[in-house]
């Protein structure tokens, strides 16, 4: 009795999805990119690209608490020599620069490639607009992190004075490089702007992966300045 009541209930899920099936017809597609439903491969590869930097980043936090475990003295001096307000300020510029770049990403996946106004009319900026003035926040960002250096190496602190001074040019430089890296991206997805006549499917992808990599060197650095700048 309970295996025909079963039997039952399963065919009724089967000619219930049936008849949805029947009613909503098969399942959308975009020409050239298969099913709706697809997921997209670049974000999904960038997806795994990012969290293969993360361990990379992962791996240098843990050499800098080993070495600071090891020689807390040395850290106690040569915390002195950091501008933690300056290094704050630079922090807030990227950060505001993340806003900036999701502000753009909105823009592209509404197809809005530039502003429909004059240039004073903020609310009607364009993708290329948001993308300009993060990659002008990021490049003050990069301004000051050399800034940073060159007073830091005026007062004798090299890549070579010790091992303090190794490690925090190690972790904070090639984070520059990653900043520097997403300015180029950004500059290359500017440019298509001007060179493509059609808004594709492909342009928009581009921009939106690469604001993922801009809130990933985003976070990192937050990371970084707290690890660096606020626990001495």
């Amino acid at each position: 009795m309970q295996h025909s009541e079963a039997n039952e209930a399963i065919m009724t899920l089967v000619a219930t999805a049936e008849a949805t099936t029947r009613v909503s017809g098969p399942v959308p597609s975009i020409p050239d990119y298969g099913p709706a439903t697809r997921p997209n491969m670049v974000a999904v590869g960038t997806m795994v690209w990012l969290a293969s930097e993360l361990m990379f980043f992962a791996a240098l936090f843990a050499f800098y608490f080993s070495l600071r475990g090891n020689l807390p003295t040395l850290w106690d001096e040569r915390a002195a020599d950091l501008n933690v307000p300056f290094a704050f300020g630079n922090t807030v510029v990227l950060v505001i620069s993340s806003v900036w770049c999701q502000l753009g990403v909105l823009r592209a996946e509404r197809g809005q490639v530039a502003r429909t106004g004059t240039l004073l009319n903020v609310k009607e900026w364009g993708m290329r607009e948001w993308y300009v003035l993060t990659y002008v926040f990021g490049s003050i960002f990069i301004a000051g992190q050399v800034f940073e250096y060159a007073h830091l190496v005026h007062d004798g602190v090299t890549l070579s004075s010790d091992s303090y001074a190794s490690i925090f040019y190690l972790a904070t430089g090639f984070h520059g490089m990653h900043v520097t890296g997403g300015l180029i991206a950004f500059l290359l997805i500017i440019g298509r702007t001007f060179t493509t006549r059609r808004y594709t499917h492909l342009q928009e992808t581009g921009a939106v992966v690469t604001s993922y990599y801009w809130h990933f060197v985003d976070v990192v650095w937050i990371a970084l300045f707290a690890m660096i700048y606020l626990l001495q």
